[in-house]
């Protein structure tokens, strides 16, 4: 019995074009007393990264897979597929890398790996959506003589910021590294330089202020007036709007306002419809805010973006994209008052109108949202950074 561990060394959430580091440790766990009989030998261990994607039947029209690449590997083949036995289509995948050969423990005995590897910056990005799904992972296989090849698989998440696939690294010719020793160290400082880019990039993006205003209005009049500072955030960012409804002339009982994911499949893979069938757009909400304003001059919310979300991205079969979406209640009484006077010579009894006739209508408000430090997703939101199997 042999057990492998993979832990990743910052968290499991990653910006597209960074470098990925796994440790690989395998474990002889019977005891140093035991028989040198009892050593475990493994032929060799592999690792590749690939992104597994999977559409809703009922939602996307796909061309049919290649049916000359069977999915299922048999028993007697060496062949290493990290995708096999995963439903989807493997879309993107990094070359595999090599850990070890003919490795052989004695009882107790540990060994330790290094795997890094640089995620393809083309990809799209993690998503769990309604239409379609974006899976990445880390596939470790490992085969004894003679026997099936095992698989071990750590769940990633990949943040993609657009734009970078353009960004070249700067190379400076009189300090270049011409060992190959210094290969590592030059990798390390093109990630480091990648993500302090990606950092200037998202504060140059989301840190523009400037008060927008928007003029709410039915059929019947203005209801008031909706001002919002910026409309592009990163991921964990608040979205704060003001409502000022003192400048209406038609009275607002209620209002509420949902931060929303538009999930929309590309016209060229929707499934046609039919009657009472699924449609090709699909709306997730992740905050929302309600409140009853009827006498309300001004009031404003706060509603933040989780950092679990995925940010607005475009592929060729669908598109994300962020909005706020607001439902207002007003009355079609003019002057409407549900107020008792004020200035009355004896007591007396007041109540409300049971039933005020009102009317309803909804306003979209797109927005941007954009990823964040990938080490921040990583501790507000913990995935499993270790993996283990035993074989």
């Amino acid at each position: 019995m042999i057990e492998v561990v993979a832990e990743l060394s910052r968290g499991p959430v990653f910006l597209a074009g960074e470098a990925l580091e796994c440790v690989v440790t395998v474990t002889n766990p019977l005891p140093p007393t035991a028989t040198s009989a009892s050593s475990e030998a493994l032929a060799w261990a592999s690792a590749q990264i690939h992104c597994q994607f999977h559409a809703s039947e009922s939602r996307v029209a796909l061309p049919p897979p290649d049916a000359s690449q069977p999915d299922v590997q048999p028993e007697s083949q060496t062949v290493f597929l990290p995708h096999r036995g995963e439903r989807g289509q493997c879309i993107l995948s990094t070359p595999p890398k090599i850990l070890f050969c003919d490795l052989r423990l004695d009882p107790g005995e540990s060994k330790s790996y290094s795997y890094s590897e640089v995620l393809p910056i083309e990809g799209p990005p993690s998503f769990r959506g309604q239409s379609v799904k974006y899976v990445y992972k880390l596939t470790i296989g490992c085969q004894r003589v003679n026997s099936p090849i095992t698989l071990l698989r750590v769940p990633l998440r990949v943040l993609v910021l657009t734009g970078l696939q353009d960004i070249r690294f700067p190379q400076d010719e009189a300090v270049a590294p011409s060992s190959p020793f210094l290969e590592e160290d030059e990798g390390g400082k093109k990630d480091s330089w990648l993500a302090e880019l990606a950092g200037e990039r998202l504060m140059a993006a989301t840190s523009c202020r400037s008060l927008h205003l928007y003029n709410i209005s039915d059929g019947r009049g203005k209801v008031g007036t909706f001002g919002i500072f910026k409309s592009v955030y990163r991921l964990g960012e608040d979205v704060v709007g003001t409502l000022n409804l003192g400048e209406g002339t038609v009275a607002c009982l209620q209002f509420s306002v949902s931060l929303q994911t538009e999930e929309r499949v590309q016209p060229e893979y929707q499934r046609r419809r039919r009657t009472g069938g699924i449609p090709s757009v699909s709306h997730v909400t992740h905050a929302r805010h309600q409140e009853s304003c009827l006498h309300t001059t001004r009031t404003s919310f706060s509603l933040p973006i989780p950092l679990s979300s995925t940010p607005g991205f475009c592929t060729a079969i669908v598109s994300l994209k962020w909005r706020l979406h607001f439902e207002f209640v007003t009355s079609r009484e003019p002057g409407l008052v549900l107020l008792p006077p004020l200035e009355q010579s004896e007591p007396v009894t007041w109540t409300g109108p049971e039933q005020v006739p009102v009317d309803t209508f909804s306003w979209d408000l797109p927005i941007k949202v954009l990823p964040t430090s990938p080490t921040l997703a990583s501790y507000a939101a913990p995935g499993p950074s270790t993996s283990t199997i035993t074989i």
